[in-house]
């Protein structure tokens, strides 16, 4: 009586550990998938793939300027901001380009190097714009990235997602989805053990 209960408990618990590893799995294919279709299209997208040294050449304030929408067409509602112009000497080519924070700022405005978010105060932007300009002048030499085909004649100063932080985006997937495996193949090992000692 007691073998069988130590049986059923047995059994119970396997089928819970393969639940659990079957659940894991499922997990870290959604994640896979998110991933998938989240962050990888806009990696790869991202023509400013190489490093190169950026040299400043002038970092200017223009006049106040509108937040613009991804077609182009400017939002009436959108409060008007200083625009922060920074033109560098790409290292890589000698040429006098224009530099950008990150590959979106081209889509949110062509004209500015920095384009704040529409919720951000507009004293708390200007202050911020300034303290970015401050910074150029001080460091006259930095990192950026230029597209090595040509297909765009600027630079970015930061990537949205470099390399490193797409592989740590599939790290803990990986993760979940080895850990996953390995309790299933666990659990695949002990009901063959328990067979074999049925047997014997």
């Amino acid at each position: 009586m007691l073998g069988k209960k130590l049986v059923t408990a047995q059994k119970r618990g396997e089928t819970r550990a393969l639940c659990l590893g079957l659940g894991m799995v499922t997990c870290s294919m959604m994640m896979y998938f998110f991933i998938g279709i989240t962050i990888v299209p806009f990696y790869t997208k991202s023509v400013w793939t190489t490093e190169t040294m950026c040299k400043l050449l002038k970092a200017n304030i223009q006049d106040k300027v509108l937040c613009s929408n991804s077609d182009g067409s400017e939002d009436e509602d959108a409060f008007p901001y200083p625009c922060l112009q920074v033109w560098v000497n790409l290292t890589a080519s000698g040429q006098e380009v224009m530099l950008y924070q990150t590959e979106d700022m081209l889509e949110r405005n062509p004209k500015c190097s920095y384009a704040p978010g529409k919720s951000e105060n507009s004293k708390e932007v200007k202050a911020l714009i300034e303290t970015i300009a401050s910074n150029f002048k001080r460091y006259q030499t930095f990192p950026c990235y230029y597209d090595p085909g040509g297909t765009q004649t600027n630079v970015i100063l930061s990537r949205l997602y470099p390399p490193q932080n797409l592989l740590f985006a599939f790290l803990w997937p990986t993760l979940l989805f080895t850990g996953g495996c390995l309790i299933i193949v666990l659990v695949k090992i002990s009901q063959y053990v328990s067979v074999l000692s049925a047997r014997q």
